[in-house]
């Protein structure tokens, strides 16, 4: 259940990230702050930094983008519905975040290869080769 802000005028940005569904495990989130890649405000922070609402953040994941407000605070972690509620992204970030999703679907994003090819991929390569065995 999301806090108001009489019962906890703050809360610490890596728990509120966590609580919030940006990040899987507060640890994560607490590589990221510390990584650069989450701004409060337009400047770096540590994770114990304290939020409010009303406070302005930054989250950079992979190639996406999140401009978000900090609308609500939560002690726990609720489902991705209520989690939702916890900010408002700005009507500009969500279009461009949109389009890059958009754009990598249509790319199809393909995986990288690593290292020797797998046992399926190798009976795949002989029987376009025209091997057998």
């Amino acid at each position: 259940m999301p806090m108001t802000t009489d019962e906890a005028g703050s809360q610490r940005l890596d728990k509120w990230l966590w609580a919030a569904r940006f990040f899987k495990t507060r640890p994560l989130a607490v590589e990221a702050i510390n990584g650069g890649k989450v701004q409060v405000d337009g400047q770096r922070v540590k994770p114990g930094r304290a939020i409010r609402p009303g406070t302005r953040l930054t989250v950079h994941k992979g190639e996406l983008e999140w401009c978000i407000q900090v609308m609500q605070l939560s002690r726990q972690r609720r489902p991705a519905s209520e989690a939702a509620l916890l900010y408002q992204e700005d009507e500009q970030s969500r279009l461009k975040r949109q389009e890059q999703v958009r754009e990598r679907r249509e790319r199809g994003l393909q995986a990288p290869t690593h290292g020797r090819p797998t046992k399926r991929d190798r009976r795949r390569l002989s029987e376009f080769i025209g091997r057998d065995g």
